[in-house]
């Protein structure tokens, strides 16, 4: 499943992000990664990448744990309806 937020495994790799870091955000983390090598990490610049990325990192906090929510529901209602 491929986003406009998800790079490519190509791009990926030619970013060299760590396989940790691979995951629904990393389109958005390779830029922000580039600006703050340009910047030195200077921790005022890049504030819009980071901002699009960490909002993108709890967007997807939220969907994985609303997720979560709905199958632990659907196996107490499964466990409820076999006794």
């Amino acid at each position: 499943m491929t986003s406009s937020t998800t790079a490519s495994q190509a791009e990926m790799e030619n970013a060299r992000l760590p396989l940790g870091w691979r995951d629904q955000c990393s389109a958005l983390l390779i830029p922000l990664n580039v600006c703050r090598h340009k910047t030195l990490y200077m921790p005022w610049k890049c504030e819009d990448e980071r901002h699009g990325y960490e909002k993108c990192q709890y967007d997807d906090y939220m969907r994985r744990m609303k997720q979560l929510s709905r199958q632990k529901k659907a196996a107490a209602e499964a466990a409820a309806e076999e006794e």
